[in-house]
């Protein structure tokens, strides 16, 4: 690999082929390296076709060198400046109408504890009139 070619530096390159996953640079006779999808540019890339194709050339940023693999990282979103962020408006959370709270009288049939009914059921029980002969 080229001696000046040095983390952080930004270099002007050509593209030499294109993947799915990325586009691969010459950075001179000897070097190239791939400039991931997700480092083209700012937002997101669906086809890469649409940004770049072979011949193009293009200033890139060195973001990693692995010499033993003899790979170099590279991007061309970080030598291009941020879009401004258009600011949303931010939503505001919808309010929830309460409930209506509803008293129940103490005749109301419904739910209750069977601690509750217990003694009723105890006194029904002992009750002559109720019980079936």
């Amino acid at each position: 690999m080229s001696e000046k070619i040095e983390v952080g530096s930004v270099i002007t390159g050509k593209v030499t082929g294109i993947q799915p996953y990325g586009a691969f640079v010459a950075l001179d006779e000897n070097t190239q390296g791939l400039v991931h999808i997700s480092e083209v540019t700012h937002g997101f890339v669906k086809d890469i076709n649409e940004h770049l194709k072979v011949g193009d050339e293009v200033n890139v940023k060195v973001l990693s060198i692995d010499e033993a693999a003899g790979k170099i990282g590279l991007s061309i979103r970080a030598t291009q400046e941020a879009p401004a962020q258009t600011e949303k408006p931010k939503k505001q959370p919808r309010k929830r109408q309460a409930a209506p709270i509803k008293v129940e009288d103490e005749s109301a049939q419904g739910f209750n504890t069977l601690k509750d009914k217990l003694q009723e059921w105890i006194e029904q029980s002992e009750r002559e009139d109720l019980i079936k002969k």
